[in-house]
């Protein structure tokens, strides 16, 4: 068995010596850097000292020393910690929370399961294609109600309008004949009660189509594209349209157009729960059309008016409006109607395990958080988000991680409430590959240079193509874990944390980012970065013929 060192214990094996000798100088570095309560360990061996030497002149060299810095290396195939580094203190884990949310759906409800939604109507139709009665859009937690292609392929394609989906229901109700609807058109989003934005999401989140608003009914990721282009010359409006369009929305234009090449001072702004998005500032003529995505805050609202103005384009007249319907407060998971409803038309999800990839690859939020919801109320009978949260932490606990390892207030990681662990993100990675479905699992990941929140990263460096990890970023937050496969063969579990970071970020969130992008000392992604890169060339104790696909351990 493979001894273990505290930082400054003595090795006593002669044979160590030199291993020892450079743990030492190594120590000397660190202690100007390494915060005085940071607690380290790592194995004696000396690819693990480089390592360390690699990572603690990493840290220096970047400035890093005002962060907060967390990591944890395993061998995948032993579980032995190879290098630990405040591996058991709290972090905020931003998007790396969508790698606990996914484990917990894929190992609750399975990669096959799929979501019907259906447009439903207790009332009857007769010859002549009047429905007698309301017809009822119900959703049960399909994020992916737009126009978007399964399965996911690098840049996660879209096909037609946003609205295809609902365009398609909307057809087959036509075919059944219905003419006129002598009711309202209603969107039921009862599935679960509503928690449209969970506890430590903030304001300005919910502006933007990152932090839309969670309903079980989600059009278009429940978000609008708002164009904006310039006019015609200076001193003109802006021109703007809104994807898809939008009864329940709209847009004050107080931006205007400036002479051309001077530079761009676009805004938008929208207080809280308001239906009105304020556009501001100046564009220059011949400025290219910008594209804001925004989010919806009622998201039942939306389909319903959507889905009434889809049906009446296929000459269907309505009597009545558009309406939702809502769970309240203290609603169960209804029981089996005597009379079922009469089903005009449905629709099946992609299987979970594509969105699943979709969801890590680009980290969608308000997927992982539909994630939660649905696996939550299917496997516990969970109605509200509180719920949801304990029912996925009782599954957390149950895999590996220490109950108070893991203390998450919602599915996407965009909550500043959210700590976890180092240890706790590993011990749920281990678990996740050693799945039936863990290779699956781990190609859901971003890879290093080549696709998703990733693509852009470790490119031309010996880590691309090895690492295979889910990014999260926001404001003074950097994480990345996954798997690696190092150069000398050794397959590597890992999670790295850096928070209370310099400059503030959006990162894969999404939102505009406002980071200082090139300033010296500031960019934590390449201190990450830089870290897998020597992670990769450094561990492995025994040379081997390298494998750029990290293997799921059995």
């Amino acid at each position: 068995m493979k001894k273990r060192c505290r930082a400054g214990r003595r090795i006593g094996s002669a044979a160590r010596r030199a291993v020892l000798l450079l743990a030492l100088l190594s120590n000397l570095t660190a202690s100007t850097i390494l915060p005085a309560r940071a607690q380290e360990s790592y194995v004696a061996r000396e690819d693990v000292a480089r390592f360390r030497d690699r990572a603690v002149t990493t840290l220096a060299a970047s400035g890093a020393g005002k962060g907060y810095w967390g990591m944890l290396v395993t061998d995948a195939d032993t579980g032995e910690v190879l290098y630990a580094l405040n591996a058991e203190r709290y972090f905020m884990p931003a998007s790396n929370v969508k790698l606990f949310t996914t484990t917990f759906a894929l190992a609750t409800l399975g990669p096959d399961f799929r979501i019907r939604t259906t447009i439903e109507t207790t009332g009857v139709v007769d010859r002549n294609g009047r429905l007698s009665g309301d017809i009822v859009l119900v959703g049960r937690g399909d994020a992916n109600l737009s126009n978007r292609v399964f399965p996911y392929v690098e840049r996660a394609p879209r096909a037609g309008p946003p609205e295809t989906i609902l365009a398609a229901l909307a057809d087959q109700v036509a075919v059944r004949g219905v003419k006129q609807i002598a009711g309202d058109v209603v969107a039921d989003d009862s599935y679960f009660i509503p928690a449209r934005f969970p506890p430590g999401w903030t304001v300005d989140d919910t502006v933007w189509s990152y932090g839309a608003a969670v309903s079980p009914i989600a059009i278009n990721d429940n978000a609008l594209t708002i164009e904006v282009a310039p006019g015609d010359r200076a001193g003109t409006p802006l021109r703007y349209r809104i994807e898809p369009a939008s009864h329940l929305y709209e847009v004050r234009d107080r931006a205007s157009t400036t002479p051309a090449h001077t530079e761009p001072q676009l805004r938008l702004s929208r207080d809280p729960e308001s239906r009105v998005f304020v556009l501001s500032g100046t564009l220059p003529v011949g400025t290219p059309p910008r594209e804001l995505s925004v989010g919806v805050t009622e998201p039942a609202e939306n389909a319903a008016d959507l889905l009434a103005r889809l049906l009446e384009a296929r000459g269907i007249r309505i009597e009545g409006h558009s309406r939702a319907v809502h769970a309240e407060i203290g609603a169960t998971p209804p029981a089996i109607a005597a009379a079922a409803p009469t089903v005009l038309a449905e629709h099946m999800s992609p299987p979970l395990l594509d969105d699943v990839r979709l969801t890590n690859k680009i980290s969608q939020n308000l997927h992982a958080e539909l994630m939660l919801r649905v696996a939550a109320r299917e496997r516990g009978e969970a109605m509200t988000l509180d719920d949801a949260v304990k029912f996925a932490a009782q599954f957390y606990q149950s895999v590996g991680p220490a109950g108070d390892d893991v203390l998450l207030e919602d599915g996407s990681g965009l909550s500043r409430n959210d700590l976890v662990t180092s240890q706790s993100v590993v011990q749920l990675l281990t678990y996740a590959a050693r799945q039936p479905w863990g290779a699956d699992f781990v190609a859901t990941l971003p890879v290093a240079g080549e696709d998703g929140t990733l693509a852009g990263r470790m490119k031309d460096t010996s880590a691309a193509g090895r690492v295979h990890a889910k990014t999260g970023t926001f404001e003074r937050v950097n994480s990345l874990a996954g798997y690696a496969t190092s150069a000398r063969g050794e397959r590597l579990i890992f999670s790295i944390f850096g928070n209370n970071i310099g400059a503030p970020n959006h990162g894969d969130t999404g939102a505009p980012s406002r980071a200082a992008i090139g300033v010296p000392n500031r960019d934590a992604a390449a201190i990450l970065d830089a870290l897998c890169v020597a992670m990769v060339e450094e561990l492995g104790a025994v040379p081997q013929v390298p494998s750029a696909t990290p293997e799921v351990p059995q």
